[in-house]
């Protein structure tokens, strides 16, 4: 027995004294101490107060605690209040996905407990062992200065973000999210903490080959084993093919896999699942599965899948579900039956037996006319690398058989798309599977993929067991989605007036094994650029191939990261060739409002585009306010002549949604006390989405936001939603909302008018919840209306539905700036300034956009700078851990770090609001780049821009 003071009481644990103190905690009910990284000591989710310091609690074996005093996040709530700290991070907008939010709010108490006027520095200290995805880390030195100021005079002093339209209420104004609170006292709202004693583990046993067949294998010795409840491989897996990716239905991907496949394509692919009583259990059937492989040659690479006599990744038969070619017959002639089946959905310009999984070509005008009429041209290649999403939460799942029906505990940002899927892989109708969405400890676009819900929801499916899997973080890596790598190729052509006469795009993708994106993420490189530019000739082609990397998949900015860091750097090339200011030339190409984007026309999902003009657009404001803050054309210079400083920009832009694809549907029900409940079909990732669908009740109906409760993401519960991807959220799910709360105050309006014996042309509702006759002066409450229609006598329960769909574009637009140091010598780079300007319409959560932007600014510098999957020569990945894979932390983050949201009113989005986050992800990569080579001259092509490739760039390697 092992005894010590945890939060301030006697405790003792008799479990075995090597089992990790975080093991030991958890067990005891402290939900705040998470494991991010399995036992690396990287994240800081599992931080602990041990005897005083703060450390791991992964790396502490229980019987180091014997008489320790520890203190967890659990410590800092009285009477279920959260303390000033934790106020103060929600107040700052930080709590977002907020998987290690309670252990930051940990840490950051025991700094300013020993050190009240803690500094900038002492920030940035007391948090460099813990990493932040999401919101970056420039507002915790504001939460700690919060803090501070609320502890000298009594309030907060230092605004958390600019205020926005103040005719209304809460639209526009920092409020913090509706669960903020629970989200950084550590409750139990995440899919780990729904499971109940008694589940089934489930292990994936994995292949150490990029590629070979499974030429037999023997589960015979591992089935008779005590404690295995099932094994599945591909010879007893359904003959269903799917595809992984959670989009549009028929989708823009090729279904190219089973559960289980007979041929596997990456190392780490399925080979077989074991289902027993617990993980040990698992562990030990595995070591005794037997596995004859046939290895095959593999390719990892775009031109390795290019060349002539490449090795096929996908030999199966080629099937249409419409459009299918007319030589399809003799494409099928020489196929393997051990490779399955590829079945497209719709035509997708795929050529399997040429290791194409999809392709689209099509432009506007003329390319030979525009660079005929060009006094200058530029035609460069860039290579992008293979970035991992590491979310905090790695991929997990809970699923068990509840009254005959299957319900999934999923940590998702596509409910619905999900069950689909889930019902297609078990051969059921879709009411007999219920997913359940919980809170989401990171996704980024790695949980629109279904990755682990299908053989964790098959196996209990089969077994009648409910069955918890969670990937380890070497299962992040090589078996989860990632950035599809690239290689682009942009030929543009300009005059020396600056005016950009044509642009080609070449885009070669690689989608790895598996074609989920396949189509969709490099159709961003040129969708979400091209149209930035008003320019008569524009074209692209694009081709993605089939290789044995580890798989690809979505990643917030869906492919547009790449274009831009193309694109702008082949702007600042051209600019420099014609002797011209890149800025300049930008400003003289963007679109503005109202320019027609022909270019769209091409630019579909696997059908043609519609073309729209330029709806609301702040990039010029942006361009223009972003030159004055980093003080543009003003040469920087170093009193260190090894070091050269130089100065870059990107303008860019995304989406918010998909106009005439996605749908979002949601209901609104005034309850018995006068209080509201939303039934919202949005996916709340973190993003504050919720607390956005709360806003728009409590603007509508003026009533406080603590007056609203919202249930997001239920499949029983909730209407259909396409997802939280693309940008849909505020835009689509939003929009939804605010549709069904019309509907609910028109309905609300009309009863009351019974009632009260009122016109309801003189009636509004008012604070603080009452309906008012402006001709009577008549008031009656939402309590009293609800309760008197739910009478024996009323009209039945008040609840408002809206849809949303539309073919209109809300645009968001922005320029990232980027002042950088080189050392000339060593080839290191710092950022020495980075601004973020952003216009997003109406900003409905601005401390929580502000943030957003900060976190997806930060990905974009680490994929720039630091982030990339290595693999060796046999498709091993090398770093599969957060500690040698790098991603950046605290100290890597600018020094002058600014994010700024642009005022601009969408003519289109709920209250004017468009998309903020996933834009943030695209300009770091480009302004970077051309800031080093405004530095020193020699311009990098590929990410991550390291300091060996800078060197060989100026000569010196």
């Amino acid at each position: 027995m092992v005894s010590f003071t945890l939060n301030g009481k006697k405790v003792s644990s008799t479990l075995d004294v090597m089992t990790p103190l975080r093991d030991v905690l958890y067990s005891m009910g402290l939900n705040s101490v998470r494991d991010s990284d399995d036992r690396e000591g990287f994240a800081g989710s599992d931080c602990i107060i041990f005897n005083d310091e703060v450390r791991a609690s992964n790396l502490i074996p229980l019987f180091m605690a014997e008489g320790a005093e520890i203190f967890t996040a659990e410590s800092l709530i009285k009477d279920r209040k959260i303390n000033d700290v934790q106020r103060a991070m929600v107040a700052a907008g930080v709590v977002q996905s907020a998987y290690n939010s309670p252990t930051v709010a940990l840490i950051l108490t025991h700094l300013l407990a020993h050190k009240s006027d803690a500094t900038r520095e002492d920030v940035k200290d007391a948090l460099s062992s813990v990493f932040i995805r999401d919101a970056g880390y420039e507002h915790f030195y504001l939460a700690v200065k919060l803090v501070q100021e609320e502890r000298a005079t009594g309030s907060y002093q230092t605004p958390v973000s600019p205020s926005f339209r103040p005719n209304l209420d809460v639209i526009g104004k920092p409020t913090g999210k509706i669960d903020g609170d629970s989200l950084v006292r550590g409750e139990k709202v995440f899919v780990e903490d729904k499971v109940m004693p008694g589940a089934y583990a489930l292990e994936v046993l994995r292949s150490p080959y990029a590629m070979a067949y499974v030429k037999d294998i023997d589960t015979s010795e591992a089935e008779s084993l005590e404690g295995v409840e099932a094994i599945v491989t591909w010879k007893n897996v359904p003959d269903v093919y799917y595809m992984s990716a959670g989009q549009g239905n028929p989708e823009p991907s090729p279904h190219d896999r089973k559960l289980i496949n007979r041929k596997v394509r990456h190392v780490g692919d399925r080979v077989a699942a074991i289902v027993a009583k617990d993980r040990e259990t698992c562990e030990k059937a595995m070591s005794l599965i037997k596995v004859t492989y046939e290895p095959l040659p593999a390719i990892f690479t775009v031109e390795e899948a290019m060349a002539d006599n490449a090795p096929l990744v996908h030999n199966g038969k080629i099937e249409y579900v419409v459009g299918a070619p007319s030589d399809l017959d003799e494409q099928n002639k020489s196929y393997d039956e051990r490779d399955g089946k590829v079945i497209y959905q719709f035509p997708l310009h795929g050529d399997i037996r040429h290791n194409i999984a999809a392709g689209a070509h099509g432009g506007i005008g003329s390319l030979e006319e525009g660079f005929k009429e060009a006094d200058a041209i530029v035609e460069e290649t860039y290579q992008t690398s293979q970035v991992q999403c590491t979310p905090l939460e790695p991929h997990v799942c809970y699923s068990l058989i509840e009254n005959g029906r299957l319900t999934v505990h999923a940590s998702t940002q596509v409910p619905w798309h999900l069950r689909r899927i889930v019902a297609t892989v078990c051969g059921l109708s879709e009411n007999k599977v219920h997913i359940i969405k919980e809170r989401v400890g990171g996704g980024y676009g790695s949980k629109q993929d279904i990755l682990v819900e299908d053989l964790c929801a098959y196996c209990t499916y089969i077994t009648g067991k409910p069955i918890y899997y969670r990937n380890s973080r070497k299962e992040e890596f090589i078996a989860n989605s990632t950035r599809h790598p690239m290689r682009l190729t942009v030929k543009m052509g300009g005059k020396k007036d600056g005016t950009i006469t044509a642009i080609y795009m070449d885009v070669r993708a690689n989608t790895g094994p598996y074609g989920n994106h396949c189509l969709t993420v490099p159709m961003n490189a040129s969708s979400k650029t091209l149209p930035l530019f008003a320019v008569k000739n524009m074209f692209y082609d694009l081709n993605t191939y089939y290789t044995n990397i580890a798989p690809t998949g979505a990643y917030q900015g869906y492919g547009a990261p790449k274009g831009y860091f193309a694109i702008m750097s082949a702007l600042a090339q051209l600019s420099w060739k014609l002797g011209l200011d890149p800025l300049e030339v930008a400003k003289k190409n963007v679109v503005e409002e109202g320019y027609m984007l022909e270019i769209l026309k091409g630019l579909g999902e696997g059908r043609e585009g519609a073309i729209v003009p330029v709806g609301s657009c702040g990039v010029k404001q942006a361009l223009e306010e972003g030159a004055k803050m980093i003080k543009w054309g003003e040469k920087e210079s170093s009193s260190d002549p090894d070091w050269a400083i130089g100065k870059g920009f990107a303008m860019i832009q995304q989406g918010s949604g998909l106009p005439g694809l996605d749908h979002s549907n949601c209901q609104v029900k005034l309850l018995t006390d006068g209080t509201f409940l939303v039934l919202s079909g949005g996916a709340d990732i973190g993003t504050g989405l919720d607390t956005i669908s709360a806003k728009i009740v409590a603007e509508q109906t003026k009533i406080s936001l603590d007056k609203i409760a919202v249930i997001s993401g239920d499949t029983d519960s909730c209407l259909f939603d396409t997802g939280a991807y693309a940008s849909s959220g505020t835009y689509f799910s939003a929009s939804a909302t605010l549709k069904a709360t019309e509907d609910l105050v028109k309905k609300m309006i009309k009863e009351a008018s019974f009632q009260m014996g009122e016109d309801e042309s003189d009636l509004i509702l008012r604070s603080p919840g009452e309906v008012y006759s402006t001709k009577s002066g008549k008031t009656l409450s939402y309590a009293k209306l609800s309760h008197d229609t739910l009478s024996g006598t009323g009209h039945g329960q008040l609840v408002g539905t809206g849809y949303f769909v539309t073919p209109n574009n809300a645009i968001p637009y922005g320029a990232h700036f980027a002042q950088v140091a080189v050392n000339k010598r060593t080839g290191e780079v710092k950022v020495m300034k980075f601004y973020a300007l952003q216009d997003a319409g109406t900003p409905i959560n601005p401390e929580i956009a502000l943030c957003q932007m900060y976190g997806a600014a930060m990905k974009s510098i680490g994929h720039t700078l630091y982030e990339g999957m290595v693999l060796d020569k046999d498709g091993v990945c090398v770093n599969a851990n957060l500690t040698d894979y790098g991603t950046p932390m605290i100290g890597e983050a600018p020094e002058d770090f600014k994010a700024v949201l642009i005022d601009v009113n969408d003519q289109y989005g709920p209250y004017g609001a468009k998309s903020i986050s996933e834009i943030a992800t695209n300009g770091a990569a480009p302004a970077i780049a051309m800031a080093i080579a405004d530095a020193t001259g020699a311009w990098v092509r590929s990410w991550p821009i390291t300091p060996e490739k800078i060197l060989k760039a100026m000569g010196k390697l």
